[in-house]
């Protein structure tokens, strides 16, 4: 499946295509969906309802993924911790979506991953057998879900030795071997998010950020470009509030209870050439794990904590000491050499937007979504996680259909290919260096075709960095791109890393410099 064949238009976003389409609302466009929230729920519900032959207007008052949708493990998992809980259903629904993801979706954007559980001596023969039943779930889940063993293979018990070589910084004193799943994983969960807003783009919808939305109804809401101050009233048949922990300030009728997901950034280095979700049990627990994940540009990820986090929503929410050590702490169990705050090279934290419920852990309340109505008509979807948007996001358009009385088709999303998707012998003719084609797909091959005419785009945009010129050209033209933050921070997660955010920011500023 190529690029040509998912859309109907144009998926480019840009500065001129947004000024246009301001205009177009300021004239008084015809809306039947207003979609408030450019994360990856709120970018899956306006390709759902664009998709569908509904005028989408999405608006998204900071970047597209600017919140949670940016901080997440970049895993497109199977749901066994749910299983795990009893909750079959949710388990089940994750492997199906997974499996969309992985094979029709963004088949570009997402790689099968294998998982390794070292059997360390820490981990006893109950806990081994725990593990291995949980795997031997998750095989049924895959199977329930129809996704074959080619794509996601069996799980299976390894010697020491195939370990050591998935995992090289494991101690090996002891070491048993270990059990092998395997998972999704994201290249990167931003660049869903652009990919899912680029084909509701390229599907009709208008897609807008820098656009804040206030005095919301069901039925009418006010929207204010914080580029220029302009207010506009806006007169949607239909009101989506996708804003995740910040849904709340749009429908105050709910209560959200978020819970703070910290990792840790480190170079592939400190882990010795990671090529697996190394996944460790945390000491005195059956059902937690934390996992270092091998990243894009070098990296290593490693999370992941689950802390009530109440109180007032930061646009950026910290890592808190606490849980810097508890993570540190939980990995050196299964290193020989262990790491220290010395090694990390950045962090983040994200938010999960929970509905309250009344148990006391956010560790255990449900991650099933709901859809809700606000007093004024307000469609409101919440709770879930990352794997699960597109049903999420099916699901809030079907209510918001029977609610306005719409007149649509039925969901596509199921079998819509992203822009870029692309996948088995066409993937492998496209012209392009393979880290260009794990981030873009097929539209790789224009990137590089734009680094041949002019070779200043073929350089790194700063010495140690595997993104070039023509990554930050080509985010400015078609990815929406405003300003520097949006590139070295979502586009591309240069900035995770201080030091490289800085050697960075002089080549953001001349990619930016024909829009400034």
């Amino acid at each position: 499946m190529t690029a040509n064949s998912v859309h109907t238009g144009d998926s480019a976003l840009n500065a001129d295509r947004r000024a246009a389409a301001l205009r177009r609302l300021g004239d008084g466009a015809e809306i039947d969906v207003l979609v408030i929230g450019g994360g990856v729920t709120g970018a899956g519900a306006a390709l759902d309802a664009s998709a569908r032959g509904l005028r989408t207007v999405l608006v998204e008052r900071r970047d597209l993924a600017f919140g949670t949708s940016r901080w997440s493990s970049k895993l497109v998992h199977g749901g066994l911790r749910y299983l795990a809980g009893g909750r079959v259903g949710i388990a089940h629904e994750s492997a199906v979506e997974r499996g969309i993801l992985i094979r029709t979706t963004a088949p570009h954007l997402v790689r099968a991953l294998p998982q390794l559980v070292p059997l360390i001596p820490s981990i006893g023969p109950a806990q081994t057998a725990l593990v291995r039943t949980g795997f031997l779930a998750g095989d049924l889940l895959r199977r329930g879900a129809g996704t074959p063993a080619a794509i996601l293979p069996r799980s299976r018990r390894i010697a020491a030795a195939e370990a050591l070589r998935l995992a090289p910084t494991v101690r090996r004193d002891g070491l048993r071997g270990g059990l092998q799943a395997w998972d999704g994983q994201l290249v990167d969960d931003a660049r869903l998010v652009v990919a899912l807003a680029r084909t509701a783009a390229a599907y009709g919808a208008t897609v807008l950020t820098r656009t804040a939305a206030f005095d919301v109804t069901g039925n009418s809401a006010m929207v204010r470009d914080s580029l220029t101050g302009e207010t506009i009233a806006l007169r949607p048949r239909t009101v989506v509030n996708a804003t995740g922990v910040w849904a709340d300030q749009v429908d105050p009728s709910i209560e959200l209870r978020p819970s703070r997901g910290t990792h840790l950034v480190f170079s592939a280095a400190s882990f010795g050439g990671l090529s697996a979700a190394l996944t460790v049990p945390v000491p005195g627990s059956t059902s937690r794990f934390v996992f270092a994940l091998p990243a894009a540009h070098g990296r290593v990820y490693l999370g992941l904590t689950d802390e009530d986090a109440p109180g007032p929503v930061p646009d950026e929410p910290k890592p808190t000491d606490p849980e810097i050590d508890f993570l540190l702490d939980t990995i050196n169990t299964a290193l020989r050499e262990p790491l220290t705050r010395t090694d990390i090279r950045g962090s983040y934290a994200g938010l999960r937007p929970l509905l309250q419920t009344t148990d006391d852990s956010t560790a255990d309340i449900s991650r099933k979504h709901a859809v809700l109505r606000s007093p004024t008509g307000v469609i409101t979807i919440v709770g879930g996680k990352l794997t699960t948007y597109r049903r999420m996001a099916e699901d809030a358009i079907d209510a918001t259909i029977a609610h306005g009385g719409l007149t649509a088709g039925p969901c596509r999303t199921r079998r819509l290919p992203l822009v870029g998707a692309v996948s088995g012998a066409e993937r492998d003719r496209i012209d392009a260096a393979p880290v260009l084609i794990e981030r873009y797909g097929s539209e790789a091959a224009a990137i590089a075709v734009a680094a041949r005419r002019d070779p200043s785009l073929a350089e790194p945009v700063a010495p140690g960095i595997d993104v070039i010129g023509a990554e930050f050209a080509f985010a400015v033209s078609h990815e929406g791109v405003l300003d520097a933050d949006d590139l070295l921070d979502r586009r591309t997660r240069i900035g995770l890393v201080a030091e490289d955010r800085a050697a960075a920011a002089p080549a953001a500023a001349a990619a930016l410099a024909p829009i400034a």
